[in-house]
C-alpha cells in the first residue's frame, strides 16, 4: 500500500462522537509511552500527524485520521501507566472498551508491545480481553532498534511462552521500528489485505 494522504478528522471523547461513517477501521493501542504516535507517523509518512509527548498518558480521545480518503486509523488512549486522576482513567477505559466492542466497522486493532521489556500484565490481559470477545487483532512490538537481535528475539519469544499458556495459537505480529521505519511495509500490505476481505464481507 502506498499512502498518498493522511489527515486528522476529530477526536470523540466516547464512541457516540465518532464519525458516522461505515468505512474499514484500524485502531492502535498500548501501554503508556509505547511509541504509538511515532508509529503512527513512521506508517503515514506524515512526521506530525500524530502528537508525540515525552509525557505518558496524553492520549485522552479516540482519535480519527482519514488515510487515503479510503480507510481510519485511530489512535487509542493507552492504558497502564498515567498521571491522571482514577476517576478520569476510568473513564478512558470505559470508552475504549465501548468503541472496541460496539464499533462495527472496526476490521483490526494493532497492540503495541515495548520491545525493551519482559511481558507486561496489563499487555496480555487486555490481548485476553480481546480474544475472549472475538476481536481481531495483531500484536506490533516496538522499539527494536533498541535491542541487537539476541535480545529482541528473546523480547518476542518471552511473549510467545506467556500467551501460549492460554492461547492455542498466536495472533498476527509485526517487529518495527520507528527511527529505522522497519515493518512499515508489512504492516500496510497487512491492512491493504483486510480491507480488500472487509470490502468483499460487506
Amino acid at each position: 500500500m502506498i499512502i498518498h494522504s493522511a489527515a486528522f478528522i476529530k477526536s470523540s471523547p466516547t464512541i457516540k462522537e465518532c464519525p458516522r461513517s461505515a468505512i474499514p477501521e484500524f485502531g492502535f493501542i498500548g501501554r503508556s509511552n509505547v511509541g504509538k504516535s511515532s508509529l503512527i507517523n513512521m506508517l503515514t509518512g506524515w512526521s506530525k500527524l500524530a502528537k508525540i509527548s515525552v509525557q505518558p498518558g496524553k492520549t485522552r480521545t479516540i482519535n480519527h485520521f482519514m488515510v487515503n480518503d479510503s480507510w481510519y486509523l485511530v489512535d487509542l488512549p493507552g492504558y497502564g501507566y498515567a498521571k491522571v486522576p482514577v476517576k478520569l482513567r476510568e473513564k478512558w477505559v470505559k470508552a475504549t472498551e465501548e468503541y472496541i466492542l460496539k464499533r462495527e466497522n472496526l476490521v483490526s486493532l494493532f497492540v503495541l508491545l515495548d520491545t525493551r521489556h519482559k511481558p507486561q500484565r496489563s499487555d496480555l490481559e487486555f490481548m485476553e480481553f480481546l480474544g475472549l470477545n472475538e476481536i481481531p487483532f495483531a500484536r506490533v512490538f516496538t522499539k527494536s532498534d533498541k535491542l541487537n537481535i539476541t535480545a529482541l528475539e528473546n523480547s518476542v519469544n518471552q511473549y510467545n511462552s506467556e500467551m501460549l499458556i492460554n492461547w492455542e495459537s498466536l495472533p498476527v505480529s509485526f517487529i518495527t521500528s520507528a527511527v529505522k521505519g522497519n515493518g512499515r511495509d508489512n504492516i500496510l500490505n497487512y491492512i491493504e489485505e483486510s480491507i480488500n476481505n472487509f470490502s468483499t464481507v460487506t
